[in-house]
C-alpha cells in the first residue's frame, strides 16, 4: 500500500512539474498572429458563430499599449454594420502588428433580440458620436492612453466628425484614418437626388421623419445635401490638431463621387488606391479587407514603419486578402510602387 501512495505521489509530481513547465515553454514562446479574414463576407460568419462578440483582437481590455504604439485604435464601423463583422480584417492585423485594439457598435437598436440589435449605424449620428465619445473615454481609462487613433469605414468616416468637432474629440484623436470616407455626402441610388425633389415640394423634412421613425435616423444624414452634411461642411470637416489620412477607391459604387471625401489640408493626405496600385479592383465593403489599403493604414499610423507598398491584385467584390498578413505576397500576386510623394 505504501508503494501505491509513493506511485501516486511520483505520478501528481510528474504531471504537475510536466504542465508547469511546459506553461513556462509557452509563456516564453511569442504568441502565433492572429488569423485575418480573408474576404468582407468573413466578418458575418465570424459573427454568427459568437453572437454579441467582437472581431479576432479587439476589445482586449487589459491590453496595454507599447512604446512603439502608444494611442490605441478605435475601429468605427459603417452603416447596418458592427463592431465584428465589419473587422474580420483589419482588427486581428493591428493587433498582430502590437496595437491594442477597440471596436464598438454604435447607433443599433439594442433593446431589439439579436440579429437585429447586432445592426449598427442606425440612429441619427449626433447620438452614435455620444456613443463613440463615451466609448473613448472607456478606451483611454482602461488603457492609461492619453489620445486614440480613429480608423472609421463608410459613415464610419464621417460619424466621427462631430464627436471631433462638437463634442470634444480634438483634444482625444490623434490620428483619423477614413476607409471610404463620405464628408460631402453621397448621391448613391438617386437617393440624394430624391431628396433633393422632396425639398422642392416641401416635404424633405416629414420623409426624414419618416425614415427617422422606421429606425435609420441616419440613413437620410448620410446624403449630400443633408441638413447635417451642412452642418459639418459649414464647421468645418477638420480639426487643427488632429492629422486625417482618407483613403478611397475609383471602384465605389456606395459614396458617390468617390471624392466625397477627397479634402486637402495641411494635415490631411488623400489617397486613391489606384494611383498606387494598378491591379487593386476593390470596392466599398471590400476596402476594408483589402491589403493595399491596410498598408496605407499602417503607414498613417506610424509612418515608414509599414515597409515598401507591394500591390497585391484585389478583385472587385468584397476584397480579398491572399496572406495572412499584408507582406511577401508571391511575385505573381505583387507589383512593387513607390510610397505616396517619392
Amino acid at each position: 500500500m505504501g508503494m501505491q501512495i509513493r506511485s501516486w505521489v511520483a505520478a501528481a509530481l510528474a504531471v504537475t512539474f510536466t504542465v508547469v513547465g511546459a506553461g513556462t515553454a509557452t509563456a516564453e514562446e511569442p504568441a502565433p498572429p492572429l488569423p485575418v479574414g480573408k474576404t468582407f463576407l468573413e466578418g458575418f460568419a465570424h459573427e454568427f458563430g459568437d453572437p454579441n462578440g467582437s472581431a479576432l483582437g479587439t476589445n482586449d481590455w487589459d491590453c496595454v499599449p507599447s512604446e512603439e504604439h502608444p494611442d490605441p485604435v478605435v475601429l468605427v464601423h459603417g452603416t447596418v454594420l458592427n463592431r465584428h463583422n465589419n473587422w474580420s480584417y483589419l482588427g486581428p492585423l493591428l493587433a498582430n502588428e502590437g496595437y491594442c485594439v477597440f471596436a464598438l457598435t454604435y447607433g443599433n437598436h439594442a433593446d431589439l433580440p439579436w440579429p437585429l440589435s447586432s445592426v449598427g449605424g442606425l440612429l441619427p449620428m449626433e447620438d452614435s458620436a455620444q456613443q463613440l465619445s463615451d466609448f473613448v473615454d472607456e478606451v483611454l481609462a482602461a488603457t492609461g492612453a492619453e489620445k486614440v487613433d480613429l480608423v472609421g469605414h463608410s459613415q464610419g468616416t464621417l460619424m466621427p466628425v462631430w464627436y471631433v468637432k462638437f463634442l470634444g474629440g480634438n483634444e482625444k484623436v490623434d490620428d483619423y484614418v477614413s476607409l471610404g470616407p463620405v464628408y460631402e455626402g453621397s448621391h448613391a441610388f438617386l437617393l440624394a437626388a430624391s431628396f433633393e425633389l422632396f425639398e422642392h415640394v416641401g416635404v424633405r423634412q416629414d420623409v426624414e421623419n419618416l425614415v427617422h421613425f422606421l429606425g435609420c435616423g441616419a440613413c437620410p444624414q448620410v446624403l449630400a445635401g443633408s441638413d447635417w452634411i451642412h452642418t459639418i461642411q459649414e464647421a468645418g470637416v477638420y480639426a487643427d490638431e488632429v492629422t486625417y489620412t482618407n483613403i478611397m477607391t475609383r471602384y465605389e459604387e456606395i459614396v458617390l463621387p468617390y471624392t466625397s471625401g477627397y479634402r486637402e489640408a495641411p494635415n490631411a493626405t488623400n489617397i486613391v488606391l489606384q494611383d498606387h496600385c494598378a491591379n487593386d479592383f476593390v470596392e466599398h465593403a471590400g476596402i476594408v479587407n483589402d491589403p493595399n489599403a491596410a498598408w496605407f493604414v499602417l503607414d498613417a499610423l506610424d509612418p515608414g514603419s509599414a515597409g515598401p507598398l507591394e500591390c497585391v491584385f484585389v478583385p472587385p467584390i468584397l476584397g480579398w486578402s491572399p496572406d495572412p498578413t499584408i507582406s511577401n505576397p508571391t511575385t505573381e500576386e505583387a507589383v512593387v510602387a513607390s510610397r505616396p510623394g517619392a
